[in-house]
């Protein structure tokens, strides 16, 4: 039996989780006082996911670049093709809160938004 130990980043808590897993199975979580840290624990110890945050250039704005989010959590092993993606973009003023400023980022099928109005200048 295999057991990882990880502090949970689900709530503000940050609990001392321990996960138990046998043949690449989690069996067992211990250490989380919510359900968050339950949920956390499995899926980063199988599938470990990011939200990535950055910024993206913009032309034409009253902002040099507009803050961004991917809209839903990615692979964390695509993390570095998703900020290449991010790196290459450049996009036309104005940008809203909530736009998509890139589509599919890096094939994940997961958009990247605008956190932030940049209005045209």
């Amino acid at each position: 039996m295999e057991k990882r130990e990880l502090t949970c980043i689900g709530c503000p808590m940050g609990c001392m989780l321990t996960v138990s897993m046998e043949n690449g199975e989690v069996t067992e979580v211990s250490g989380n006082t919510c359900p968050k840290g339950d949920i956390y624990a499995r899926k980063e110890v199988v599938n470990p996911t990011r939200i990535v945050t950055s910024t993206v250039k913009i032309t034409g704005g009253d902002k040099e670049r507009v803050s961004c989010k991917t809209a839903s959590d990615i692979p964390k092993s695509k993390i570095f093709e998703v900020m290449k993606d991010i790196d290459a973009a450049c996009v036309a003023a104005p940008a809203h809160i909530g736009d998509v400023l890139i589509k599919d980022v890096a094939g994940t099928g997961v958009d990247v938004i605008a956190t932030r109005n940049v209005e045209s200048a």
